[in-house]
């Protein structure tokens, strides 16, 4: 790219050395820089960029942008001295790829709860109507079908960009991110031009970031008001009207809103809502008429996000009728309310739930099919929000039986965690067991016929983080193992 051209984006800067007239790339980690390339020195909790410099330079590194001094030849480097290079390369990484958000319909989706599945709703339908698109969240980044391992929900603003660029470069018509409140705050969204913001819902979490209720709404808006003022632009906000967030949420945009609900009638919502076990149908009504929806997705909260994604889907422009059609084929969303297939007499679920309104809607979702006990096994993660432990509890104790346990311990000592969850226990039918492995064999050993299990707070992962290493860990897997140790022997004796 033309070296001028790109930084040109920088208002005030300060350059040192001869700029080279092209670059070939633009990084952040100083061991992926290529010969003629870019490096941002970016400060971050435990590293600072500015420290590897030479590395960089070592690896081909023409252009150094910096926010404080550094030694270096001036010969051989540039170096763009910028306040905060940070806020530098919100400007730079867009520039780089050509803003490439503007070269598809992008849909942004946010809340505490649900993103993930919306979003896998959206990107579902768009690959059954076979558009192009991709999708990016917890999940992953599903380009086209094909799904490929992120780091975090909402990547850096350079990852981000690269992302969506590699979606534009394939010919994607649209893409649909899952939208985290820490991405807004921290800037990982700039340059990124959203058609379609989508809120679900705010409930506690990640306080320990935002410190209060307040600060994480404020955070979950900025999503809104990214939508800019131009009204002469296609876009749209949709907000869940059973929230009572959704007020303040449209406050932050001039753009046409639409709403939807399961239990307020919203310009999308649902009435006569049966709930079986293996699926549910209602009634939908829209803008445009009423239509039958039966699909595979089970729950009452997977009602709400089947609303949020035909709403969304109908302001990118696709008919109701076709929406409803595709909504019939879409299979449960990795790690959501995920059955375990398996013949034998009980029936066991992985769900993500990390919150006390996910544990509240799991256990919901299961109580009509109840033919003997639940049993629920819910962790949380290690130097993370503590406060929200023992309302998770509370919330979980709505099962016959509870497993506390960690979900991703990190340096946090077991004792810790399961002591603050235990504190929120409103029955004695649990156990406090911090091994993960163990605690989801101890769920399984104290099953019995027709029991439902839900290991909750991994979902889709297949990973466990201890110390600041990842070692392999999928609840399913040992759930089922354990179970066809104790079903199937007891069933041979």
């Amino acid at each position: 790219m033309d070296t001028k051209s790109l930084f040109s984006i920088l208002p005030i800067k300060h350059v040192e050395g001869a700029l080279p007239e092209t670059v070939t790339d633009l990084e952040v980690d100083s061991r992926a820089v290529q010969p003629g390339g870019v490096f941002v020195c970016i400060e971050g909790f435990t590293v600072d960029g500015h420290q590897y410099v030479q590395q960089a330079i070592d690896n081909g590194a023409r252009v150094i942008v910096a926010s404080k001094p550094i030694p270096v030849d001036l010969e051989k480097v540039a170096v763009v001295t910028v306040e905060n290079t940070s806020r530098a390369l919100g400007l730079l990484a867009p520039r780089y790829f050509n803003y490439p958000s503007k070269k598809m319909t992008m849909i942004g989706v946010t809340g505490t709860n649900g993103k993930t599945s919306v979003s896998g709703i959206i990107q579902s339908i768009l690959q059954a109507a076979h558009e192009k698109s991709a999708a990016s969240g917890t999940i992953g980044f599903n380009l086209n079908g094909t799904l490929y391992e992120t780091e975090n929900t909402t990547g850096n603003v350079l990852a981000t960009q690269s992302m969506i660029a590699q979606a534009a470069n394939e010919g994607c018509q649209t893409m649909t991110m899952e939208v985290s409140s820490h991405g807004l705050v921290e800037g990982r969204l700039a340059g990124t031009e959203f058609d379609i913001v989508v809120f679900t819902n705010l409930t506690h979490d990640h306080l320990d970031f935002h410190g209060t209720m307040d600060n994480y709404g404020d955070a979950k808006g900025l999503l809104f008001a990214q939508l800019g003022q131009d009204l002469s632009q296609r876009k749209y906000a949709i907000v869940n009207i059973d929230d009572p967030w959704y007020e303040k949420f449209i406050e932050k945009t001039s753009h046409p809103i639409l709403t939807y609900g399961v239990h307020n009638k919203g310009h999308f919502h649902a009435k006569d809502i049966q709930l079986e076990a293996n699926q549910t149908s209602f009634t939908l009504v829209t803008p445009d008429g009423e239509y039958h929806v039966q699909m595979k997705l089970i729950g009452e909260f997977s009602v709400a996000n089947a609303l949020a994604a035909t709403a969304a889907l109908y302001a990118k422009g696709m008919k109701t009728e076709s929406i409803v059609n595709y909504l019939s084929e879409i299979e449960p969303i990795a790690g959501r309310m995920e059955k375990v297939e398996t013949d034998l007499p009980l029936t066991m679920y992985v769900d993500y739930a990390h919150t006390a309104d996910a544990i509240q809607k799991a256990i919901e979702a299961v109580v009509p099919y109840k033919k003997n006990k639940i049993i629920f096994l819910i962790g949380t993660g290690g130097n993370r929000d503590r406060v929200k432990r023992p309302i998770m509890a509370k919330e979980a104790s709505a099962a016959d039986y509870v497993v506390l346990t960690t979900d991703d311990p990190r340096n946090e000592p077991y004792e810790t965690i399961l002591s603050e969850l235990e504190a929120g226990m409103t029955h004695q039918q649990y156990a406090c067991i911090g091994d993960r492995v163990e605690a989801v064999q101890h769920a399984v050993s104290v099953a019995e016929e027709d029991d439902i299990i839900i290991f909750a707070g991994k979902g889709h992962e297949d990973f466990q983080i201890i110390g600041r290493e990842k070692y392999p860990h999928s609840d399913a897997d040992i759930a089922l193992e354990a179970a066809e140790k104790k079903f199937r022997v007891k069933k041979i004796n």
